[in-house]
């Protein structure tokens, strides 16, 4: 599994499309924290202190890359919180405040 270099905020973030079925599990994330499609359980990585935020596609579904940055945050966990993310922000401006 090869992953995509993003450039957002102070670091670099690996981005991965992962073909699963009918649909892709679309992510990027690095060490400071992930945002990805509506298959992660953002809530459940808050428990390991991870921030993690889902997007939410503008078409039917996060396919590629493109669709996470350019989907908006639909949820996000309170690490990410506290990183500035919030609620409706795009999945580019979430990723320079998660990375």
């Amino acid at each position: 599994m090869n992953g995509i270099k993003i450039k957002a905020g102070k670091k670099e973030a690996e981005g991965f499309v992962i073909p699963i079925g009918n649909v892709n599990l679309v992510f990027a994330k690095n060490e400071n924290g992930l945002i990805g499609c509506g298959a992660f359980d953002v809530i459940a990585l808050e428990k390991f202190g991870y921030p993690a935020a889902k997007i939410k596609p503008k078409g039917n579904s996060v396919a590629d890359i493109d669709d996470l940055l350019n989907g908006t945050v639909a949820v996000m966990n309170i690490s990410a919180e506290k990183k500035g993310i919030k609620e409706g922000m795009s999945g580019k401006e979430a990723a320079e405040l998660m990375f």
